[in-house]
């Protein structure tokens, strides 16, 4: 990320001479006018994957607005984060451009502008309650945010991935030799994976988590693109398969890498894990 230049932006360049007559009227004295900095944050995706006439299409940053305590209102808003859409209504509340909607920005890319607004807001260091993975038990740990690395498309092929012209990934799977066509997930896609297990959960369907995902993010089996097809697929696909498939999918779409180190003092042992993302990451205490 790189802070706009703020000499620029409020013109403290020009000269006294050249300065416009200040208007007593629509002055008040002692008021505090602050010009809220701006930063460019980069895009994972590169801009790669959005069509032409997408804002960003083919671009490799965006620009937001350092938070304010009024961003703060809209994560406080009941009715907001009883809708889900807090998250949302910030990131059209700090991106400059507003013809961006966040429903439409693909998840790798919303992910990179939701942890460059809470550096803006909160700072790199994020505390958190975490779970060790080996003894299990829970302790609180420091995060920093700051050193969140950025996978582009270019690491598609390294991770077994093949990227097409259309913008999605062929991925062989290695049981069944099935060659699975996935396009990327945008923050659409997130929220109706989201609203559907939250369905089928009030219905007592049970939870279909992984599955749901696959059938949301695969375009074809083996050349098929009926959706009937590729369902019966994913439900019959072998758990090696489904494992590889989860593992090369996660790793080759653009994103951002937010995987640390964990030191347990409770049994001694450093572990990497990805940073969780709880209440505190936009609610700390």
């Amino acid at each position: 990320m790189s802070t706009r230049n703020n000499e620029d932006r409020i013109g403290t360049n020009q000269s006294a001479a050249d300065a416009p007559p200040i208007d007593a009227t629509e002055t008040t004295p002692g008021t505090l006018d602050f010009a809220t900095p701006t930063e460019f944050v980069e895009l994972p995706s590169q801009g790669k994957f959005y069509p032409e006439g997408h804002s960003l299409h083919n671009k490799e940053t965006v620009e937001i607005r350092h938070m304010t305590a009024k961003d703060e209102d809209i994560l406080t808003s009941k009715s907001l984060l009883k809708k889900g859409l807090a998250i949302d209504r910030l990131l059209e509340n700090v991106m400059t451009d507003k013809t961006i909607k966040p429903d439409q920005l693909l998840v790798g890319d919303k992910n990179a502008i939701i942890i460059a607004t809470r550096q803006t807001g909160y700072g790199s260091e994020y505390e958190t309650t975490v779970t060790c993975p080996v003894c299990a038990n829970s302790s609180r740990h420091e995060f920093n945010l700051a050193i969140a690395e950025i996978n582009g498309p270019d690491n598609c092929a390294s991770h077994g991935a093949e990227l097409t012209d259309n913008g999605t990934l062929l991925i062989t799977l290695p049981k069944s030799n099935v060659v699975v066509e996935a396009k990327m997930l945008t923050g659409r896609d997130e929220t109706a994976l989201v609203k559907m297990q939250q369905t089928k959960s009030k219905h007592g369907l049970g939870e279909h988590n992984l599955t749901s995902q696959f059938k949301m993010f695969i375009e074809s089996v083996n050349g098929h693109t009926d959706r009937n097809t590729i369902s019966k697929f994913v439900d019959n696909m072998p758990a090696t398969d489904s494992r590889h498939l989860r593992k090369t999918y996660g790793k080759s779409v653009p994103n951002v890498d937010l995987t640390q180190k964990f030191f347990c003092e409770e049994c001694l042992t450093e572990t990497e894990m990805e940073v969780p993302l709880t209440a505190e990451f936009f609610w700390p205490k």
